[in-house]
């Protein structure tokens, strides 16, 4: 049975990769990273999600321990427009390191359930940390059981957060139009 350590930004997000895995005979950890979350509260919330889900599914997670809100911020500082690549690569390095040290057949991300994640950038960036880690990346298009995602997370009782997770995505999610055009460069 082969190995695959599934990066988890949030619980709901986690379920239709997790099961779909499972169903394909994978021997799945789960890795729990993402220092992009923001307010530290929020982080909280999606961090007591995941552990609700691994209970749930009697999932093993790792757990990094440190929340590095100041990395994310030096990553992305003036490359504004491009931060999803930026913190993508974050997040998918530090799973191929860790899925390399743990002997992992492969790795992936519960960031390609999402209809609203890049994609073509995920995948890109994926590949390029499996290369420099000589660890397969497993891609797959998750994103067709994105409504899956909402419908197993509201009978899990998970909690389900209103945006992506940077200060960016908040912004995004609540403030005025006109405030976000003229604040946030665009891609």
């Amino acid at each position: 049975m082969a190995k695959v350590l599934l990066h988890i930004c949030c619980g709901p997000c986690a379920t239709y990769p997790l099961q779909w895995l499972k169903a394909r005979n994978y021997e799945v950890m789960g890795y729990f990273y993402n220092p992009n979350i923001h307010p530290y509260n929020e982080y909280m919330q999606r961090l007591a999600g995941v552990q609700d889900l691994a209970n749930a599914y009697s999932l093993k997670v790792i757990y990094e321990e440190k929340y590095n809100i100041v990395d994310y911020f030096q990553a992305i500082a003036y490359r504004e427009h491009l931060r999803c690549r930026f913190c993508y690569q974050i997040r998918l390095e530090e799973t191929a390191h860790i899925a390399k040290r743990g002997k992992f057949d492969f790795f992936t991300s519960t960031l390609l359930v999402s209809k609203y994640q890049k994609h073509s950038w995920i995948k890109e960036v994926g590949e390029t940390v499996a290369a420099k880690y000589n660890i397969p990346f497993l891609y797959e298009d998750f994103r067709l059981g994105y409504k899956d995602t909402v419908k197993i997370s509201k009978e899990l009782g998970l909690y389900r957060q209103a945006y992506c997770g940077c200060l960016y995505s908040e912004l995004e999610r609540y403030a005025p139009k006109e405030l976000i055009n003229a604040t946030i460069p665009r891609v």
